[in-house]
Order: structure tokens, then sequence, then C-alpha cells
């Protein structure tokens, strides 16, 4: 690599590296420069008065210390993490191994800012190259008023100090390039620093805790520490489990660390900031549909994508930070999705809790400033709520395997109605949603002039204050009423779904259905009752009137069940609106057919959906008659 495209900076025997502190692909450039330099000396910008418990903590890694020392302007304590995912620790590590002398530059002059240093995205560097990224970046603070003399002309004392004959490279904070090649023009004289920290410390940190206080995510510092030395190697064949069981070896699955085989699988790949976060999200789904048996779906993964980018956004970054990673889960799934990700997020395998040095738990705030606070309520199956009296008997089983699936005939099969009425209610809930999204369509704010119209606009009157004008409303009135209701959950690419119904609705106020959803016949929960999962359905009143949708030859031309059930939700529309509730909207050639059958589609997005909702929407059983009607409530939960 050239000096050019590497973004260091060459002053006669000083190799200047400028780092942004405590971010990985800054610790992965100065490792591959000081390999292929060799020098004699490696400089950090470290204060020269933790030096011995620095190199006490770089001798412990993998393993991860926390530095602490008592701050001499007030009675609290300063905490400093050392990470091998951090520019300055992966220097000193990376000297170790070439054999070349450690330098400690910063004579603790000055006191150190509580503040983090405000640098650009450095994910940046993966499309824009590290060169680009410190030229810009130098670019941008060349005006800066920050007054960093004091700690440059300490550095550049401590580096005029050193052996004349030495190759150095001097890894030095970005901020502080600039005013150090400034300083290293004149000779320097030693400055007056402290002989001393006092009540200096070093710590190991807790396993549950590393999440909080670290810079970099654990999960990402795990992979790095994997590939530190290159790629590693394919994953071992994991071991069998075996357990005794009343005499009997029972072979179970192979036992792994879904934590550790996460890292693993992730460590196989390159480098790349997005793509851990991907591997991320997706080791999260797993260990959360192994607890709670639900599936993440495809529209959830392309929503928490885009939720991630837009609260980066925010941030004016590149890439979400963890909490922001955790935020979306939550928003987009639910409180679990969000609890595994946050503990998946922390996993890190070399951190032990019992070490030769004292373990210490630590939270955000004893670290950082302004720490943002994140409330999940993880709900799990409460032991005391599961006890039942004597005598209460639980949900029945069945005495014989497949005693229920005898009672199956499929001959005259119905609804459960409980969940009818859930479903009935939900439709309605998304018509006036879909009402109201037209409304708002149809609504424009003007500036007031010679009337009311249908209100004044407050919050366009207040956006415009400086006008010193009045903004108001004008609304208008959405004739018609929507005839149908088309939800996809899932647009079933795998035929996986391949229970496809066409049911009739029971009285005037129960919809015609549609649907297709896994075999009931898979999951038999009762004696002739099935336990199945939407994929997708269509609701139309009145009822009475719907034919077998999926054998109907008009819809012959669709290519995939969710535009079947479109197409029949438009052809049985009686009034002018449909509602189409999925990840992506319909193709534009469906709403050239609503035209000219006079009906509008109205899409909705799923993702604006509550998922808690959805969830309860998309579970149906299935009785084999109507006489299962009165013990179903034994057997569906």
């Amino acid at each position: 690599m050239s000096p050019a495209s590497s973004g260091e900076v060459r002053n006669g025997r000083f190799l200047y590296l400028p780092v942004v502190p405590g971010r990985l692909e800054f610790a992965r450039y100065v490792r591959d420069q000081i390999l292929s330099a060799k020098p004699q000396a490696v400089a950090v910008d470290l204060p020269v008065t933790l030096e011995a418990v620095y190199e006490r903590a770089v001798e412990r890694l993998p393993e991860l210390s926390v530095i602490i020392y008592d701050d001499q302007d007030t009675d609290r304590a300063v905490y400093e993490t050392v990470e091998p995912a951090d520019p300055f620790v992966e220097a000193l590590r990376t000297a170790r191994e070439i054999g070349a002398k450690t330098i400690f530059l910063d004579p603790d002059v000055a006191e150190r800012s509580a503040t983090p240093d405000s640098y650009p995205d450095t994910y940046a560097t993966e499309r824009i190259g590290i060169a680009k990224y410190i030229e810009c970046h130098r670019e941008t603070i060349r005006g800066n008023k920050s007054d960093l003399s004091v700690q440059a002309e300490g550095l550049a004392y401590r580096l005029q100090s050193i052996d004349e004959e030495a190759e150095v490279v001097v890894v030095v904070s970005l901020k502080v390039l600039d005013p150090l090649l400034k300083a290293m023009k004149q000779p320097r004289v030693q400055p007056l620093r402290k002989v001393q920290r006092k009540g200096v410390r070093l710590l190991n940190l807790h396993p549950d805790c590393l999440a909080e206080v670290l810079t970099e995510i654990p999960f990402l510092q795990s992979i790095y520490e994997a590939r530190r030395n290159g790629t590693p190697p394919p994953l071992p064949a994991p071991p069998i489990e075996t357990k005794e069981v009343q005499g009997f070896s029972l072979i179970g699955a192979p036992r792994e660390d879904p934590k550790e085989s996460a890292i693993d699988r992730a460590a196989q790949k390159p480098l790349d900031r997005q793509r851990l976060h991907l591997d991320l999200f997706r080791a999260t789904e797993r260990v959360y549909e192994k607890n709670t048996g639900e599936a993440v779906t495809l529209w959830q993964r392309r929503l928490w994508s885009r939720y991630c980018r837009n609260l980066a956004a925010t941030q004016r970054q590149l890439l979400s930070s963890l909490f922001d990673l955790t935020v979306a889960a939550r928003s987009v799934i639910d409180d679990n999705m969000a609890w595994e990700m946050w503990e998946m997020a922390g996993a890190y395998p070399a951190q032990k809790i019992a070490t030769d040095l004292a373990t210490v738990k630590l939270s955000g705030e004893h670290m950082w400033l302004d720490t943002r606070r994140i409330l999940l309520r993880r709900r799990l199956p409460r032991k005391k709520g599961s006890m039942r009296p004597t005598g209460l008997k639980g949900r029945k089983r069945e005495k014989v395997p497949g005693e229920w699936r005898k009672e199956w005939t499929g001959f005259s099969i119905c609804s459960y109605p409980p969940e009818d009425l859930v479903i009935e209610n939900y439709g309605l809930f998304l018509k006036k949603k879909g009402k109201s999204i037209l409304s708002e369509e149809r609504t424009h704010t003007e500036p007031f002039t010679t009337s009311l119209l249908d209100g004044i606009d407050l919050r366009e009157t207040l956006r415009n204050w400086h006008e010193k004008r009045i903004y108001v409303r004008s609304q208008q009135r959405v004739t018609g009423e929507v005839g149908a209701i088309v939800m996809i959950f899932d647009e079933d690419p795998d035929d996986r779904y391949s229970y496809c119904l066409s049911w009739l609705g029971e009285h005037q106020n129960e919809s015609d259905m549609a649907f297709y959803a896994t075999d009931p016949f898979e999951n038999i929960v009762g004696p002739g009752i099935g336990r199945s999962e939407y994929g997708g359905l269509l609701l139309t009143l009145p009822s009475g009137r719907m034919i077998d949708v999926w054998n109907d030859p008009d819809y012959m031309f669709a290519e995939s069940k969710p535009e079947r059930l479109l197409l029949a939700g438009l052809d049985y529309s009686l009034e002018k609106f449909v509602v189409y509730v999925a990840a992506k909207p319909p193709r534009s050639i469906y709403r050239s057919i609503a035209a000219h059958m006079g009906v509008k589609i109205i899409y909705i997005p799923i993702g604006q959906l509550s998922p808690v909702a959805l969830k309860k929407v998309r579970v149906m059983h299935v009785l084999d008659g109507h006489d299962k009607r009165e013990i179903a409530k034994d057997y569906v939960w």
C-alpha cells in the first residue's frame, strides 16, 4: 500500500499514523501499517503516567480490562477501557509482536476532555479509503479554534527525545496531527507534568456490562479478535451431546453456544461493519425464533434496515450505534427481539468473571456523559403464573399419539368464533385507517385570506411564525367506503403456505374470506382442531357471495397468491376502495386494473401496524365441524 493510498504522513524518520480512537477500521489500519513498516519503535498518544498499567492490560488481551484513577478536580473516578479494536491498544500489541520498543508520548500536562471527540463515521473508509477520509477531515478542522498546542508541544518533546537512529511509527489522534506537525518544526523543552496519577487501578470487566461500557460493540470486537491474524480456520463440527434418561442414552442435537457459533460464522467473512450488523441481526433472529417460536419475516428485516438507516441519519452517521440497532429491533418486532439483540451484541467469549484481577460491573453512566436509556419489557413464561391449584387440570393431552388426528375428517370445517371477532374488528380498524390516509392526501394548508376553511392549522402557523401569518386547513371529504381488505403477511416465495381456502360468512356481520395458510392438519392441537398461520387473506362484505377464489379462471393470470387475492378483492368489492396491506405495494398494472373497474387501491405498509396486533390476527384454528366449538376453548391458545 503506497503512502498516497494509506493516509500515512512521512516526516524524516517519523511515520505518522493519524487515527480515530476506539474505532475498528483504524485498529486494522494501524496493525497493517506497523507490520508493513517494521519500525524499531512505536510511539502512541497515551499518558506516560499510565504506561505501566496499560502494559499490564495489553498483556491480558484478549481479556478486557478497565483502568480507573482519581480525578484531581472532582471526587469522581475516571475510567478508560482497554479494547482490542482501539488503534492505540492495537499499536502496543503489534509492537510487542515484532519486538519494537513502545513509547508513551502524552506527558499528561492537560486534563483530557470528558466528552468524546466528534469524527465522521469511520465506515466511510470502506468506501472512500483511509487516505481520503484523513484528508477530508484535516481540511474540515483546519480552521478549528480549539487549542491543542500544549498537548502537541508535549508530544513533540517526547518524540524529539527518541534515539535519532531509530525508525519510529507515531500513532496519534487525527485531531492532534496538524498541531503536532507544527510543533515538531522547533525544538521543545520538557513540560511540567504530573509525576503520577493517584489511585490508579486495573480491574477486570464483568461480561454482563460490556455492551454498555465499550466503545465498539463487543460482538464486532470478538470478530475482529478472531480475524486479527488472518482468516480463521473453517468451522469445526460441533460436539454431540448425550444424555442418560432412565437407563437409555439419548443422542441429542449438536451442543453449541449460539453466541460463539454466531461469532465463528461471522469471522469467516470480511471485516465490513455494515455486513457485521446484518450478521448480528441474523444471529439474534435465530435465538429469538428458538426462544419465542415466532419467525422474523422478510418485510421485518427490510423495515429494520430502513429504520436503522434513518436513525443513523438523525445522528449524522452512516451506520447505527448499538443503541439505535436495539431501538429499531424493538420498534419493528418486539421487546424480546430487542433484548436478544442487546445480549447478542454483548457477546465476547474471551471475557471471564474469575481472573487474577478483581472484577467490576460498570454501567454506562460511569463511563459516558449524556447516556440514553431504553426500557425493555421482556415477556417470558412466569413460573408462578403457570402454577395451578390442586385438582385443576392443565391443557389436555393425547392419551395415545395420533388419537386426535383420527377424529379429523375434513368434511365440514368451520372457524373458531372468538378468532372471527378479532379479525373482523381488525378489519374495521384497517378500513378506518385506509380512509384516514385518503383524507390526509386530500388535505392541504394555505395562508389565511378570507375564510378559516376547516380551521386553523396550528402546526403550520407555528412553523412559519416568522412570516406573521396564520395558516388554515382545507379538508376535502372522502366519499365512499372500503369494500374489501387484503392482508399479506408473507408473499410465500417458497410455497410454505399450502392450505388455500375460500369460505363464506355465517351471518350478515361476518365477511367472506379467502386465504392461504399453513396446513392445520399438520399441527393438530385437539380432537378435530388444527392450528394454522395465515400467509395472506381477503375479507369482503356483504357475505354469501364468494366462490372458490383459488380455482376461479378469471384470476389465472395472477403470478402469485397475493396477486390472486388482490384481484379477487377488486372483483368482489361493492365499494370504491380496497385496502391492501403488505410489505411492498402492488405492481402498477393492478392499479390500472382497479381504475378500469372503478376501484382505488389504498396501500398500507405492514410495517406501520403494530407487530403485537398482527401476531394475534395471524393465528387461526380450523375446527372439524360445529360440534367442536363447544370444546375448542380447552385446546385453543
